[in-house]
């Protein structure tokens, strides 16, 4: 998705008005719609196309989708600079989420230390929990998960100066 994120977009908004594809699968990709619209700085967009995909997954009963849908709205509530709302958010991720695999583990607590580290008062908490995060990336061969951690951690320590 890097990169032509509007097209990336607008390819996914395809696939959720594909009626071959079933109600879930066009549900993830109504998500990954706002996922493309908050990676491209349109978070107040993202969260409303975002906040309906949660709907649609409670109303479909996918609970690990719906969790998934918190955190990626966390993430965007976070882009937007509402913290709180950010921080709401991830804690019910982190509190429904599911965390059976380490890329699971790796993806919630990735986007909790975003967050963390976007609050000058919990940034000491977020590098923490990120040095954590790494190590579980990298003992479980998740690069592309380590490359987003640097990345974050790069951004983070920019901003602290």
């Amino acid at each position: 998705m890097d990169g032509e994120l509007q097209a990336a977009a607008r390819g996914y908004a395809l696939l959720a008005g594909d009626e071959r594809l079933s109600g879930r699968d066009r549900t993830r990709s109504r998500l990954w719609i706002g996922t493309a619209l908050s990676k491209d700085g349109e978070h107040g967009h993202a969260a409303r196309v975002m906040t309906e995909a949660a709907r649609e997954f409670e109303d479909l009963g996918e609970a690990e989708d719906w969790s998934v849908a918190q955190q990626k709205l966390a993430l965007a509530y976070r882009g937007g600079g509402n913290l709180a709302e950010a921080q709401r958010l991830i804690t019910i991720a982190d509190s429904s989420g599911p965390t059976g695999t380490p890329m699971q583990k790796v993806r919630l607590s990735t986007a909790k230390a975003h967050i963390l580290l976007s609050d000058t008062g919990t940034r000491a908490q977020g590098l923490t929990l990120l040095d954590e995060t790494t190590r579980l990336a990298r003992s479980s061969g998740l690069s592309h998960q380590l490359q987003s951690i640097e990345s974050i951690r790069t951004d983070a320590l920019a901003e602290a100066r």
